[in-house]
């Protein structure tokens, strides 16, 4: 089950996506490459504060589209200009409370230098149905190091689980990932290469630009360019078998409005539900 909170999150951008360093072609000026402009900002990108978009993820396996999560991804201002909050989301519901009697939810709060997406600090509540872990990982750029500590609020005596890893050069969480890949410059061919930390752990990340299609969604019928990020396999981000594709649109806002992922729990499909714009 972690596997899908994971896919939920690098996801919706529609995930198929995850961070950040170009290698086929390097970002043009800052890496983006669309118009929404927050007032005052030195950089146009394609999401403000006040932006929030909601999914839904159905399973398919013995039984077709059953929905099982809910995922809402919500843009803040913070004190300081040069840095945004990214709020995220996923929580459980239908077939998986009333079913399989599981329930999960997990809170990410990301915060991401404003103008290149990288992740600064973050911040995670994760509920498994009985289990609880808060975590919070701290990104030294001077140092070149991410220290993860993660603990037990029920177990206030136990010893923090502390995790430290080498970062080199822009790094990303789950979150700021998504951000980032909407910043970039995407054409069908190109293939960016992404460094995303989950859990303090870095993980090197493919992503492929593959082809573009006009989609059917809840926010209307849009042209997307298809991504497919390589988050699957060995030494991979997730290291089952599985495969994931990624829909954002291919326009000035530049949204993940679907994703689907194959793997061996079934076929997940997320969906765009809505969006409200920023300002």
């Amino acid at each position: 089950m972690r596997s899908i909170l994971i896919i939920f999150l690098f996801l919706t951008a529609v995930m198929a996506a995850g961070p950040t360093r170009a290698v086929a072609q390097p970002a043009t000026g800052n890496g983006t490459a669309t118009v929404a402009v927050d007032p005052g900002s030195k950089v146009m990108l394609p999401f403000a504060k006040g932006e929030v978009i909601t999914y839904e993820g159905k399973l398919s396996k013995f039984i077709s589209g059953i929905s099982v999560a809910e995922l809402t991804f919500t843009v803040e201002a913070t004190a300081d200009p040069d840095q945004v909050l990214v709020k995220a989301e996923a929580r459980s519901k239908g077939a998986l409370l009333w079913l399989l009697r599981f329930s999960f939810l997990q809170q990410i709060d990301s915060t991401i230098d404003r103008d290149e997406q990288f992740v600064l600090a973050t911040e995670k509540h994760d509920v498994q149905k009985d289990r609880v872990r808060n975590s919070r990982a701290d990104f030294d750029y001077s140092d070149r190091r991410v220290t993860y500590v993660e603990s037990d609020p029920n177990e206030p005596m136990r010893p923090p689980r502390t995790i430290a890893s080498e970062i080199s050069g822009e790094t990303h969480d789950l979150v700021s990932g998504i951000y980032k890949l909407r910043t970039l410059p995407l054409e069908v061919g190109k293939t960016f290469e992404l460094s995303i930390s989950d859990s303090g752990l870095v993980y090197q990340v493919p992503v492929k630009v593959t082809g573009k299609e006009e989609i059917k969604t809840d926010i209307g019928r849009v042209s997307c360019f298809v991504i497919e990020p390589q988050v699957f396999g060995p030494g991979r981000l997730i290291e089952s078998e599985g495969s994931m594709t990624i829909w954002i649109t291919d326009d000035a806002r530049r949204i993940p409005v679907r994703s689907q992922v194959k793997a061996s729990i079934g076929k997940l499909d997320i969906r765009i539900r809505s969006i409200k714009s920023g300002s």
